[in-house]
């Protein structure tokens, strides 16, 4: 795809009028994997006609896979001066995933992986607590490619369709498009907050998370491109039940799919999962905070109906809630820390119910209130 197709335009002027709002000055860190040149080349673009300070850093196809077959223990624990520098002084980031072969890692042992993440897990902290404090704004957004599409088991070019389609970039007016749909997220995040309790209920799942005190918010194209969802951090200790993830995910280079939890006071007792199971162990003991809730979402966005195994794209989907293991965001109230964000989705199309303090507010996946 050349970055001549308008769509790829659209998305870098959303990504960057939008989505971070660069301004003069503003210092932007612009990462992303070699395949997403076009896309890349687009917002810097962007970037420099906003007055922004443009800094690209782009990793190359198999770097990721040559670098856990060959880092020493030392080498997988090094944080890059330039990665510090990064996170305590931009301004804005704008990532961008273009994975080439989303299975690349699937042979690295999970060790390996969770290693890596518990010493890059300080920088997420610190990235966490500025966006809190508006003093870093940041996006992350996919460029499509053969290995999403054939995730999600779609041609190439369908794929590309759906993708700048969900992302409201094929919008007339790209700019207002994700404040124009946004309206409905926003008024059911209006709607939940200041309750006491969610109770999720589905094929497998039965499970309820106090969010007294907590905050939700509503995500309408801010830090994912797609968005549609608002989530807050339910109350550390209050998370009772169990509760089936009824959609595959790849995390870390290989499928997790089948994936069941209980909880008890907040914390995973016991968690299996049909395949991955050996990594969603080594994920789930990653370090104190792994076993403890720090998301529940709720999607909104019905543009995305099917899952496509990449969860920026299926936690969103209109009639699924997901819940993710490990840190929570500082500003919806939650206080858990960890290295770990691993988001799961549990599909409520299936017969599934949300209800909050008694009243439901979804039924088979559709908002009744």
């Amino acid at each position: 795809m050349s970055g001549g197709d308008t769509r790829v335009q659209n998305l870098a002027k959303i990504l960057v009028g939008y989505s971070t709002k660069v301004k003069e000055g503003d210092v932007v860190a612009i990462d992303g994997e070699s395949a997403a040149a076009p896309l890349l080349l687009a917002v810097y673009e962007e970037v420099l006609k906003a007055g922004g300070q443009a800094m690209l850093n782009v990793a190359l196809e198999g770097q990721v896979a040559a670098y856990f077959k060959h880092a020493s223990d030392k080498q997988l624990e090094w944080i890059s001066p330039f990665a510090e520098w990064m996170v305590d002084n931009a301004d804005v980031r704008i990532a961008i995933g273009a994975s080439t072969n989303t299975r690349e890692l699937s042979g690295v042992p999970p060790e390996r992986q969770t290693l890596r993440q518990s010493a890059t897990g300080d920088l997420m902290t610190r990235a966490m607590k500025r966006a809190a404090e508006g003093e870093f704004r940041w996006c992350y957004t996919l460029f499509p490619t053969s290995a999403y599409a054939s995730e999600a088991e779609m041609s190439l070019a369908d794929y590309e369709d759906f993708y700048f389609g969900a992302c409201l970039a094929t919008d007339p007016e790209p700019l207002t498009a994700w404040k124009r749909a946004s309206e409905e997220t926003t008024r059911l995040a209006d709607w939940i907050e200041g309750h006491e309790e969610v109770r999720v209920t589905a094929p497998g799942t039965d499970i309820r998370l106090g969010i007294a005190g907590r905050k939700f918010i509503p995500c309408v194209g801010d830090n994912n491109m797609p968005d549609g969802e608002f989530f807050t951090g339910p109350v550390e200790d209050s998370v009772e039940g169990e509760v089936s993830f009824h959609l595959p995910a790849v995390i870390g280079g290989r499928e997790v799919s089948g994936v069941k939890l209980r909880f008890e006071s907040g914390r995973v007792v016991d968690a299996s999962a049909e395949r991955g199971e050996e990594y969603l162990l080594k994920l789930l003991d990653t370090d104190e905070g792994a076993r403890t809730l720090g998301e529940l979402g709720i999607g909104t966005n019905y543009g995305i109906a099917n899952g496509t195994r990449e969860v920026l794209l299926d936690e969103k989907i209109g009639g699924t809630v997901h819940m993710a293991v490990g840190g929570s965001y500082p500003e919806s109230g939650g206080e858990n820390e960890s290295a770990v964000h691993t988001d799961l989705v549990c599909d409520l199309r299936l017969g599934g119910k949300l209800e909050v303090d008694g009243v439901v507010m979804q039924e088979d996946g559709r908002f009744v209130v």
